[in-house]
């Protein structure tokens, strides 16, 4: 930390010859160390503190700058050491500049007024018209922000979770801007009311207005050319580039925006990746991906989601304005030229194809395709979990986290099966089931609200549902009763039992974050009576939550166990476990055979069309080899096939830890 002094008769004489001047010099305060050497062509007003210029820096191409002031105007400002400011076209001012900061080639930088540098700000999301407006500030978490813009039933909610904002807001607010140590602007153009941290880089920025950028050493930030952003916040990790132009955007850890994308009212949250198409009033939850010029994504919800080219929503369905809005749930992806006229809602781990005009819901449908055929939509249940495609996202989104950043906002599950996804599955089986039975098992289609099930896909439906909640119950099981040797049925009872009550009942998906409803209604009564009142302790229990998730997802599992396989709790046997056991490894095995068999269709001739030029069939294998390899050697394919050896081994081992108590015959 300096301690300045004020300049000396000489020092002043120095400054002046160097084309340096002052309103009032006794305004300007310099470091104990400061000397005037690398000042020049500077004028200065208001308080000035100016620390020492001893550093240098090296810029790409082997260049050298030696830190210091020249041809800048500053007013209101303090200056770090070693930093090095050359070029300011018009001014800076009402700034606190960190150390070893690097400014060269800017318009303007300045504060006007008292300022809350984008927090506070409102975005209206999902609803353009307002309604469902989500008050963005630096710590924002997606889940903070799904239950700000849906449960406005609540409104004691709402109003509380404003006035935790708008106290943070306030206490952040200031008529003097931040700008952090290490900070890279150069040839930047408008910068006003904006507070940028430590190690940020903005380079060729064309307007920044009302924002905070909040970059650290562990996972800077990145601003290109030519982007535009007003009323903004962006955090830690990300990086937005070549022409973006965002307002009122909250953009979150880790994301990637670029290519003229364009984007308004909208919330983007961990790892998104937003390029080329354009996005109004939406909600884009982790791993919200776009990359084409053609669409649009308005007036929705999202999460690990992945849009085709061309897709397209409207939220315009009758007269009174752009007051419809849709959802799809987590890992919904749409194919090029999709469109889903809203209100509608399409389930986890569902792809959608076509047009869909009749406001399908389909959340208690997961992992189904949606397609439309002349005009109908027509549904296949279930069909998602045998494709390689839904596999390799579910691997993939893990290895694709860039957060850097050791303060991770947003709480991500990752797991393809959860109480989430296997309680829509339940609800599904029975909507299935209960299809059959009024419509009878003969009938050749199946309406269901908007859409069609054809004969065979209801009743393969039923059974891909019914592997997957094998699999899954299964895969509780073994991991419930790992590394113990049971000497009788009641240990196995004992340790059976859930160590907590929490997670029974309906859970929900919190835009990636996956928790009993019950611990989401806590928090928001938390809020309601004051017992969460700061930005902080939201985020800490959304963390606790997260942290928590296997605990509470067995106690969730033991009693969907009990009533699936209609056992009781007091007289379970080793015997169940075994055929508990024996019945997910059937499930897996056959889940990765289709897998597998969906994987080996890109290996197919037909997938082989476009290869070889201007040869012969074996040529044109050749080639394909060369390029896209032999299936048996496929990275992704024998992966599916270790999984068949290791899981079947794995309950091998169970059965044979409970071999001892069974009888000879199940043994």
């Amino acid at each position: 930390m300096n301690t300045y002094r004020s300049l000396t008769k000489e020092e002043i004489g120095r400054l002046e010859a160097q084309a340096c001047t002052a309103a009032d010099w006794n305004e300007v305060q310099v470091a104990e160390r400061f000397t005037t050497a690398h000042v020049h062509h500077a004028r200065f007003s208001g308080k000035i503190r100016l620390g020492v210029f001893e550093g240098e820096f090296q810029l790409a191409g082997g260049v050298r700058k030696h830190a210091g002031l020249s041809y800048v105007v500053l007013h209101n400002v303090t200056v770090g050491d070693n930093c090095l400011i050359e070029n300011v076209k018009n001014y800076i001012a009402n700034y606190d500049i960190g150390e070893s900061t690097f400014i060269e080639n800017v318009d303007i930088i300045l504060v006007d007024k008292k300022s809350r540098f984008g927090n506070g700000v409102e975005v209206s999301v999902l609803n353009e018209t307002g309604g469902r407006e989500v008050v963005i500030h630096d710590h924002l978490s997606a889940h903070q922000a799904y239950i700000m813009a849906l449960y406005r039933h609540r409104p004691l909610l709402i109003e509380r979770m404003k006035a935790v904002i708008e106290g943070y807001a306030e206490e952040h607010a200031s008529e003097r801007g931040t700008i952090g140590n290490h900070v890279t602007i150069v040839n930047a153009g408008y910068i006003k009311n904006v507070r940028i941290g430590d190690c940020c880089e903005i380079e060729g920025a064309g307007r920044l207005k009302n924002g905070s950028i909040n970059s650290n050493a562990a996972d800077p930030v990145h601003i290109g050319y030519g982007v535009v952003c007003d009323d903004f916040i962006v955090s830690s990790g990300a990086h937005i580039e070549d022409g973006t132009m965002i307002t009122r955007c909250f953009v979150g850890q880790a994301c990637r925006m670029g290519h003229n994308y364009s984007a308004s009212d909208s919330l983007f949250f961990s790892n998104c990746q937003e390029e080329n198409g354009e996005a109004c009033a939406i909600f884009a939850g982790p791993f919200t991906v776009t990359h084409h010029k053609s669409t649009l994504l308005i007036a929705g919800m999202f999460s690990f989601m992945n849009a085709g080219s061309g897709s397209n929503q409207s939220n315009h369905m009758y007269k009174l304005g752009p007051i419809h809005q849709g959802a799809l749930e987590r890992g919904a992806k749409t194919t090029s030229d999709s469109y889903v006229l809203w209100p509608a809602r399409i389930g986890a781990f569902s792809l959608v194809m076509g047009r869909h005009v009749n406001h399908p819901d389909t959340s208690n449908l997961p992992f189904s395709y949606l397609i439309e055929d002349k005009n109908t939509t027509y549904l296949v249940p279930g069909v998602n979990l045998r494709s390689v495609g839904t596999i390799r996202d579910a691997q993939k989104w893990p290895k694709r986290d860039l957060r850097k950043d050791p303060m991770k906002l947003d709480q991500i599950n990752y797991n393809l099966l959860s109480p989430y996804t296997i309680q829509k599955m339940m609800k599904g089986r029975e909507i299935l089931k209960e299809l059959e039975r009024v419509s009878g098992e003969t009938s050749e289609t199946y309406a269901y609200q908007s859409a069609k099930i054809k004969n065979s896909a209801l009743n393969k439906g039923i059974r891909f549902y019914e592997t997957a909640i094998h699999k899954f119950l299964g895969n509780s099981v073994i991991k419930r009763l790992e590394n113990i040797r049971f000497r009788s049925d009641e240990e196995i009872r004992q340790r059976l039992v859930p160590d907590t009550s929490i997670g029974k009942g309906e859970w929900v998906d919190v835009s990636g974050l996956i928790a009993p409803k019950s611990e989401i209604e806590r928090v928001m009564s938390e809020i309601e009576t004051g017992t969460l009142c700061t930005v902080k302790q939201m985020h800490e229990r959304f963390a606790e939550m997260h942290a928590c998730y296997y605990t509470y997802e067995w106690t969730w599992a033991y009693e969907k166990m009990l009533d699936f396989y209609h056992l009781e709790a007091d007289k379970v046997t080793a015997r169940d476990i075994v055929a508990i056991v024996r019945q997910w490894q059937e499930s897996v095995v056959w889940l990765d055979r289709m897998v597998y068999e969906d994987a080996q269709k890109e290996f197919s001739l037909t997938s082989m069309t476009g290869f070889g030029a201007d040869g012969s069939k074996t040529e044109q294998q050749l080639d394909f080899e060369q390029v896209r390899g032999v299936f048996e050697s496929n990275p992704f394919v024998t992966a599916v096939l270790e999984h068949i050896k290791v899981k079947t081994a794995l309950g091998n081992e169970l059965i044979d830890r409970l071999k001892g108590l069974l009888n000879e015959n199940e043994a």
